[in-house]
């Protein structure tokens, strides 16, 4: 089995600082059709997202299933379904067992789902999203333009040489498809 982990703000939705609001959940342009298209050639769709603002008090864990329940609505006007989502709500200096860039729940959803890391990719727009992908073995890490990430290719470009850099989830996709395509 393979997978796409995917980041949540700033890769499938408009980043909102300390997103609780399922009204201000916007998906970001093209990301639907992208997420079908990899649906669609055998993959797996794994969000792993960070949600410490749950650590730091400004929202709760019911906060943050509104915001998902309203995100997998969206998504399956556009025939998607998301098959996992793992969440870390800890604080940056709170202990975590899956707070990214930590594999761990990379290696859940491997054991879970019998997946290949080696025909698996992650998605994101932070370093901390490419570090959890290369963490844990995936094939291959892409950096998307959108929400941080134009600013994460700026201040770490030194530290992009494995990673894929695009400009959003759509270019993410046509990449995966084109590579997987290549060498199956």
């Amino acid at each position: 089995m393979k997978a796409i982990f995917l980041d949540r703000d700033g890769t499938l939705i408009e980043e909102r600082n300390y997103l609780k609001d399922p009204a201000e959940v916007a998906l970001l342009p093209g990301v639907g059709a992208a997420l079908k298209r990899l649906q669609d050639a055998g993959f797996l769709l794994i969000l792993v997202t960070n949600q410490s603002g749950v650590g730091r008090g400004y929202f709760t864990m019911d906060d943050v299933a509104r915001v998902q329940e309203r995100l997998e609505e969206m998504l399956a006007s556009a025939g998607v379904r998301i098959t996992r989502t793992y969440v870390a709500p800890e604080a940056p200096d709170q202990p975590s067992r899956g707070r990214k860039p930590s594999p761990q729940f990379l290696w859940d959803a491997r054991d879970e789902f019998q997946l290949d890391p080696a025909q698996c990719y992650m998605v994101g727009d932070k370093l901390i999203d490419l570090e959890c992908g290369w963490n844990a073995g995936v094939r291959r890490s892409l950096l998307v333009r959108t929400g941080y990430g134009a600013e994460t290719e700026r201040k770490h470009a030194g530290q992009l040489r494995d990673a894929v850099v695009v400009d959003g989830l759509p270019q993410a996709a046509e990449w995966i498809l084109a590579a997987s395509t290549m060498h199956p």
